[in-house]
């Protein structure tokens, strides 16, 4: 059965614009779309008596302006009599991924996107991708796509792990670039910066050929890590973004011109508690400009990008 693209809809800003990249992108996939408001207020608030009539007049006027703007999208919509954290969390688990409205960005984002979003990329099981409203981001976009289609198109991937979590961090990152014809940069980030600054600590620049050759078996890495997947998707360009850093840090600078999506990973930890999504995770979300796709993975061996065991 194909799994829908399901974007959340309260109405605001973000989850406008939340809800026309989840059209474009599912367009793009050529897949459904479906749409969600869940419409009991969470209970942690002392709010009015829900008005169901309302939500579905809002829902309605949503997928009115999604279908003209998107007519061959397959769309369809659903309101659901839950809080919105465990109403999406279900969802979620049905769907291809699921699309979210992010607040803004800087250092209050974990308040304002934690009430919903950060249950939500912490409690599901398939990838979810938050996108944000800026006025400011809205005109420099404007700006860029006077400029030419391939300003801000890349899909930026972090690979932090070299091992079988990177798989399916990947397997996201050049499905989605190779149904909208961009390419992956591939990020990963080595050594030990100092806590002082990114530069190189003085023993490795005392040692230049140590440095180099901690460089070169990096690169050996990443190379590797991407050989399958540049096999398998032939027609999507790849960039190999390998910096001495902090993985953040690393990851933040590469996305912050032509990234049209970060992708990072989250891994499944058993039982789900809390809303722990890792420090690299939590800097995207936090100041990436771009829609971040949190991808989650396991920590035994998924397939490999043939559909085989890898090895």
């Amino acid at each position: 059965m194909t799994r829908p693209i399901t974007a959340g809809v309260d109405g605001s800003p973000q989850s406008l614009a939340a809800v026309d990249w989840a059209a474009r992108e599912a367009a793009h996939r050529g897949l459904p779309l479906h749409l969600v408001h869940a419409w009991l207020t969470e209970p942690l608030y002392v709010p009015p008596a829900p008005d169901e009539e309302a939500a579905r007049a809002l829902l309605e006027r949503t997928a009115a302006g999604i279908a003209a703007a998107h007519p061959d999208v397959s769309l369809t919509t659903e309101l659901i009599p839950q809080a919105a954290s465990p109403g999406l969390i279900d969802k979620a688990a049905e769907a291809e991924l699921t699309v979210l409205g992010s607040r803004g960005h800087g250092p209050v984002v974990g308040f304002l996107l934690g009430s919903v979003g950060l249950p939500v990329i912490a409690h599901t099981e398939r990838p979810v991708v938050l996108v944000r409203s800026d006025p400011q981001e809205r005109e420099g976009n404007e700006a860029e796509d006077e400029a030419g289609d391939e300003a801000g198109d890349e899909v930026v991937v972090a690979v932090k792990d070299a091992g079988p979590a990177a798989l399916p961090l990947l397997d996201f990152a050049f499905t989605t670039a190779a149904a909208r014809g961009s390419g992956v940069r591939a990020v990963r980030a080595w050594g030990t910066p100092s806590l002082f600054g990114a530069d190189v600590p003085d023993s490795l620049e005392e040692n230049a050929g140590a440095a180099k050759d901690l460089e070169s078996a990096e690169d050996d890495v990443l190379s590797g890590v991407l050989a399958p997947w540049r096999q398998r998707f032939p027609g999507v360009p790849v960039t190999e973004h390998l910096r001495f850093g902090n993985a953040a840090e690393v990851l933040l600078s590469a996305a912050a011109f032509r990234a049209g999506l970060v992708v990072v990973g989250r891994r499944l930890r058993r039982p789900l508690l809390g809303t722990r999504i890792g420090p690299v995770a939590h800097a995207a979300l936090h100041h990436a400009r771009a829609p971040v796709a949190v991808v989650p993975y396991r920590d035994e061996e998924p397939p490999g990008p043939e559909g085989h065991e890898p090895g």
